[in-house]
């Protein structure tokens, strides 16, 4: 799971600084950063929750962006908690990555009503949250591809 999103990562990190403002406000780094905070802070809420407590409830949101499969640029604002630093390390990518990989490993052993709590999609368990980080991922990496062409 994502591991052609990791190596891709692992390909661009030399890139961090490059940017083309008519493509998105973030230079190649802010999007690395930013993606790899989302999956780390992703486990970490998923990890941490309680299956008995997931409720099927049916988004019509969700609904629509898992099957079209993307994400409508420039509509959505994320949590501070995954904003990247003014001042993206290329040490800090890395390790969020070798974060990332372990974290993304792991998620697959959790209980199938294990859940991530998203401010529009609400809860999804974990196979909605697998799908909901390679949607995220994706998106943010066909930007980085953007950027670099």
């Amino acid at each position: 799971m994502l591991s052609k999103e990791f190596s891709f990562i692992i390909a661009n990190i030399a890139h961090l600084e490059k940017e083309n403002l008519e493509i998105s406000k973030g230079n190649v780094g802010w999007h690395l950063d930013h993606s790899l905070k989302v999956i780390n802070s992703v486990y970490q809420n998923i990890k941490e929750s309680n299956p008995n407590d997931y409720q099927v409830k049916l988004n019509f949101l969700r609904f629509l962006t898992f099957t079209i499969g993307s994400f409508p640029r420039g509509k959505a604002t994320s949590p501070k908690s995954v904003l990247p630093p003014e001042i993206i390390l290329k040490e800090d990518i890395e390790n969020q990555l070798n974060l990332a990989i372990k974290n993304v490993e792991a998620i697959i052993s959790f209980d199938e009503n294990q859940f991530f709590t998203h401010p529009l999609f609400k809860q999804l368990n974990k196979k909605q949250t697998i799908k909901f980080l390679g949607l995220h991922t994706n998106h943010h990496l066909k930007i980085v591809k953007e950027i670099l062409r």
